[in-house]
């Protein structure tokens, strides 16, 4: 075979080699982000349910204060309710938004921004819309209480003032626990704890972990 003959059947075999290659990566490519995509679904279940408790929080506070004007007590847990309703409808209705705007055909590092930013954004709404449910349900009660026209059947003053001690213990423990495992915890062994009160959902963290794997096929 003359030399220039063989050149050509390396360079030939070289490309069919590199369209090859080409080919798995983009079925690795499409397979992982694929698992990423559905692997957020139980995220977006439980965010679409936290959507409806929002908006049936806000609408019990405001069904309470609204017809409890001459009743201090009530008002203020009615417009408590309705406040926390609101944000726990905004961490949602956050949540869903940043998950939606991940295109999943954009480059790798693009995609792996958008999870960071979701991942962020869960925590932040786990810590704010999910913790405050050591004093929230105890508002609760009292706003479902206060929808009634009489008060004669609400929990008693020494009954909701020692359920909020002892709901705000507990919700100060927890933020020092959260607080304590992300600026304190160092070396290998903190990555877990980290993982279970930082990181959020393990939905998230397990797509931030296939996108890598894309990104490490695609770097080798």
């Amino acid at each position: 075979m003359e030399h220039d003959d063989l050149k050509t059947a390396w360079q030939s075999l070289e490309r069919r080699l590199a369209r090859q290659e080409r080919i798995q990566l983009d079925l690795l490519r499409d397979d992982r982000l694929r698992q990423a995509r559905r692997g957020l679904r139980p995220l977006l279940v439980g965010q679409w349910l936290q959507l409806a408790l929002g908006v049936a929080l806000a609408w019990l506070g405001a069904a309470c204060w609204t017809r409890q004007f001459d009743a201090p007590g009530f008002l203020a847990a009615g417009l408590a309710v309705h406040g926390f309703g609101v944000l726990t409808l905004i961490g949602a209705a956050t949540t869903l938004s940043l998950a939606a705007a991940i295109d999943y055909d954009a480059p790798v590092v693009r995609i792996q921004k958008r999870l960071a930013q979701l991942l962020r954004a869960q925590t932040l709404n786990m810590v704010v819309c999910g913790t405050p449910w050591w004093i929230a349900w105890v508002l609760v009660v009292v706003a479902i209480a206060g929808l009634r026209a009489s008060g004669a059947n609400a929990p008693t003053a020494a009954w909701v003032w020692a359920s909020l001690a002892i709901g705000a213990i507990g919700l100060i423990a927890t933020w020092a626990w959260i607080w304590r495992s992300a600026t304190r915890i160092a070396g290998p062994a903190s990555e877990g704890v980290r993982e279970r009160c930082g990181d959020g959902m393990h939905a998230i963290r397990r797509s931030r972990q296939l996108v890598a794997e894309v990104k490490r096929f695609e770097q080798d």
